[in-house]
């Protein structure tokens, strides 16, 4: 397989993931590591900051090591890197920040801080195959759904404008709460996802929050709220999770507050449409797009309406380097170029023309 130029080196380590991804100038992933921290936040039940820091710079040297070894290209052969300048934990931030910057001034490369969202939003069109990306059309739409983001937004040759954002909770993070409060393992999300598979939703049918000012934003506090009384009522009789098996009346609420969750999403999709927003094409990327019941009533909705979806790989779903790159290989396609001497992490980083690039 021949391989384009620029050839990026991405890093990324936002939150709890050390990742690095080697991507060619057409877009292909020619190797993406990531090496979790499952078993160190565990028992804590969540991410714990310093923990997680601590365990980058232990982790990093096996991670550049592997990514390296598999996509047979090494360090010498590098043309430009890439890292994730914010936002998450900052001194998670700071390992990978600092890595991509003294690699870059060290070696004389191009360098790009690269804000996560920013990879979410063209993951979609990266290829699991080894294949080159797709192009991301000039104009599209996107949604992004994780641990700490929900929202939408218009992309316009390159910038990016907010149409919606959570106002509080975000849609992985409520069922990473609801996960917890039944006494999942860490991380909650996927095993309440898991769980709901095995559930009824018809039985209990939980309210969809919509913002009293006719806003477009998110909000799941409200959700999370109705499941908790559920739970409770549950527990007064004695029902609840044992291990990670559910019985009956457990799955179905799950199933219940799951439907209800995606069912937001999909409101907001309908209201985009009646305000003359529809989208050509909709990209739909982050953690939680790994949800089953999201994936196929995206699709669903897609379809039904005639709007060409592009909805994230698995593989790239989840933080990781191989989404860095690839933004950064699109930044470097318009001349646009980070000073490594001069770029500071942040754990809040708006995603605004100005920051997007």
């Amino acid at each position: 397989m021949s391989r384009q130029t620029p050839i990026i080196l991405g890093i990324e380590t936002s939150c709890d993931d050390t990742a690095a991804a080697v991507v060619d100038g057409g877009g292909r992933v020619l190797a993406s590591v990531v090496s979790r921290q499952l078993e160190s936040h565990r028992p804590f039940g969540g991410v714990v900051p310093e923990i997680a820091s601590r365990e980058h710079l232990r982790n990093w040297p096996a991670v550049s090591a592997a990514v390296f070894e598999q996509s047979g290209v090494s360090l010498d052969a590098v043309d430009g890197i890439a890292a994730t300048q914010g936002p998450g934990l900052i001194g998670s931030l700071l390992v990978g920040l600092s890595l991509g910057r003294a690699l870059a001034y060290a070696r004389d490369l191009p360098f790009h801080a690269v804000h996560h969202l920013e990879g979410h939003l063209y993951s979609p069109f990266l290829r699991t195959d080894g294949g080159p990306a797709e192009q991301p059309p000039t104009s599209f739409h996107a949604l992004v759904v994780s641990g700490g983001h929900t929202a939408l937004y218009r992309v316009t040759g390159g910038r990016v404008a907010t149409l919606a954002e959570t106002r509080d909770d975000a849609f992985g993070e409520v069922f990473d709460k609801i996960g917890k409060r039944l006494g999942l393992r860490y991380p909650q999300g996927p095993l309440v996802d898991e769980l709901a598979e095995r559930g009824d939703p018809s039985g209990l049918r939980l309210s969809v929050a919509r913002c009293s000012d006719g806003s477009l934003d998110f909000s799941y506090s409200g959700l999370k709220s109705q499941t908790q009384l559920e739970i409770e009522r549950l527990e007064r009789d004695q029902i609840g999770v044992v291990g990670e098996e559910a019985p009956p009346p457990v799955a179905d609420l799950l199933a219940s507050f799951r439907a209800a969750a995606v069912a937001q999403v999909i409101d907001r999709l309908d209201r985009l449409r009646r305000e003359g927003q529809a989208p050509d094409l909709l990209s739909v990327s982050g953690g939680a797009a790994a949800n089953r019941l999201l994936r196929r009533e995206v699709e669903r909705w897609a379809t039904e309406h005639g709007v060409a979806l592009r909805l994230v790989p698995l593989e790239f779903s989840g933080d990781n380097a191989a989404m860095i790159a690839h933004a950064a290989l699109i930044r470097e396609r318009r001349g646009e170029r980070d000073d490594p001497l001069r770029v500071e992490a942040a754990s809040r980083l708006p995603l605004s023309p100005a920051t997007a690039r």
